[in-house]
């Protein structure tokens, strides 16, 4: 396995770490993670006790073979500024998770010829769930599978070759997991009003949503077919989908997954 270095140690940098060692695909000495914040690393020492942790973005550079930018997009340049001349562009790899960071820009922070990521993960990383988008430019097919055979640890990848893609992806997994947390959070409270205790509405909720993916992923039915089996002609099941439409459920999911996209 290849030495993997993390700039950035907030929530998705400790995800990242935590899942590829959860998943047992590196040892923690095979990993060293950066961040200006001492006090952000400390929780690192949570995952493993050999992780490499330091406060300089150029020592953790320098003996890994992926780079992985964990950082808020505005801070991709200042990091870049600081490591791109530590780097060696014919051995080393670069995969930023920056949202909206494109390649051109990538290109021009480090090098025209640099093998280049781009991965929108989502969350879940942290306990392999994740759905992680991968694009890339200059890479070859050996660092391509390096990749994403990386974050196939972490949950499931897919693959495109054009960059605007990333950004629906982005959309539907990596925002739309904050969309789906808010659809249980509404089921929840609409458990509540019907008298059911927080705790036990949420444990409904989940099981059920399982059981909904279950079914799906069981049968290879359309969604709507599997809302066909469960629909009867004047039972309560319609009624309560065609209140929520008519409250503008499916044109409220679309227009916010459109407007969280980055065209």
């Amino acid at each position: 396995m290849k030495k993997i270095a993390i700039i950035g140690g907030g929530n998705m940098g400790f995800a990242i770490a935590k899942g590829l060692l959860q998943g047992g695909y590196v040892l923690g000495s095979e990993v060293a993670v950066s961040d200006v914040s001492e006090e952000s690393l400390k929780k690192f020492r949570q995952i493993s006790s050999d992780l490499h942790l330091s406060t300089s973005n150029k020592e953790i550079v320098e003996e890994s073979e992926i780079i992985i930018l964990a950082v808020k997009p505005w801070l991709v340049e200042k990091v870049a500024k600081e490591i791109e001349k530590k780097l060696d562009y014919k051995k080393q790899i670069i995969v930023s998770i920056a949202a909206g960071v494109d390649f051109q820009t990538l290109r021009i922070l480090f090098n025209p010829e640099a093998a280049i990521f781009r991965i929108t993960p989502n969350t879940a990383i942290e306990v392999l769930e994740s759905v992680s988008t991968v694009c890339a430019i200059n890479a070859n097919k050996e660092q391509i599978s390096a990749v994403t055979s990386l974050f196939k640890q972490l949950g499931t990848v897919a693959f495109v070759e054009n960059e605007i893609l990333l950004n629906a992806y982005m959309s539907l997994s990596s925002c739309g997991i904050a969309y789906a947390f808010r659809y249980i959070r509404a089921a929840m409270e609409g458990g509540v009003e019907m008298g059911i205790y927080p705790d036990e509405a949420k444990k409904v909720v989940l099981q059920t949503l399982k059981g909904a993916i279950r079914l799906l992923e069981t049968n290879d039915l359309h969604p709507e077919q599997e809302i066909d089996r469960v629909t009867t002609p004047g039972g309560i099941t319609i009624k309560g989908l065609n209140e929520m439409e008519a409250n503008g459920f499916t044109n409220s999911v679309i227009k916010g997954l459109k407007k969280s996209f980055i065209g």
